[in-house]
């Protein structure tokens, strides 16, 4: 199987009606696009009634493309509004049945970068939790045993850098559940940096959190081809400092 590593993140920027847009897009042919989503920006739209990322690349193909009529995508997985890193989306309707089913089996690989307050006990370890979800206050709550309403949460985690008062731990999910990382490694000890929902004891200054979807690998849906893509660090010093940059 030929492979493709791909972390080369090209910024376009580009006008539609008028208004100037800017993204980052790290990977894209004919069935799928991957973007470096920044913080802030929501995957697909909600109760806010901001403008998600999928409509901005429907617009960036629109116009590179010159597409007419409605242009097709599909989201096939999220992440929190706070969070860095790689979106994968579909740009066809056999890409994204095919994605689903990869996502749905754990059949695409993503690793994560976080930076904590708190080192963990251990340099590296897996974490087994059960999270139950509160849909009111958008959090979950994790138990060490199983309980009413409760999922099977596992991730595995390792230090690769640290400083005086941060620690940056890497992390490959072995299950994939609403706000995972951030209710893991807060009910080991290890809160995300600017993380107030699970207890941080301050907000970051652009209201991220310390959180970065880094890599992801897959096999694509339709070539088959194995693709390994990397993200960019966000544009700030502790990143760099603590990834040895």
């Amino acid at each position: 199987m030929l492979g493709c590593n791909c972390s080369i993140s090209n910024v376009f920027s580009f006008i539609f009606n008028g208004l100037l847009f800017q993204m980052e897009v790290v990977y894209e042919d004919n069935h799928i696009i991957v973007v470096s989503k920044s913080s802030g920006e929501i995957v697909q739209g909600d109760k806010t009634g901001d403008e998600p990322l999928s409509e901005t690349v429907k617009k960036y193909i629109k116009e590179k493309y010159q597409k007419p009529g409605n242009v097709f995508l599909g989201v096939v997985h999220r992440l929190d509004r706070p969070v860095w890193g790689l979106v994968v989306l579909a740009r066809t309707s056999k890409a994204l049945s095919r994605l689903n089913e990869m996502f749905r089996v754990g059949e695409v690989h993503k690793t994560y970068w976080a930076i904590v307050q708190s080192p963990p006990q251990e340099p590296q370890g897996r974490l087994t939790h059960w999270l139950v979800r509160n849909e009111k206050q958008n959090k979950s709550y994790a138990y060490s045993h199983e309980v009413a309403n409760s999922k099977k949460a596992i991730l595995d985690y390792r230090v690769i850098g640290s400083s005086d008062r941060y620690t940056l731990l890497e992390i490959n999910l072995l299950t994939g559940r609403h706000h995972q990382i951030r209710c893991q490694l807060a009910a080991m000890g290890c809160v995300i940096k600017g993380d107030l929902k699970y207890g941080a004891k301050r907000s970051n200054p652009d209201g991220s959190i310390g959180l970065l979807s880094r890599k992801v690998e897959l096999v694509h849906p339709v070539s088959k081809e194995l693709i390994r893509l990397e993200a960019p660090l966000p544009n700030d010093r502790l990143w760099k400092v603590l990834a040895g940059e």
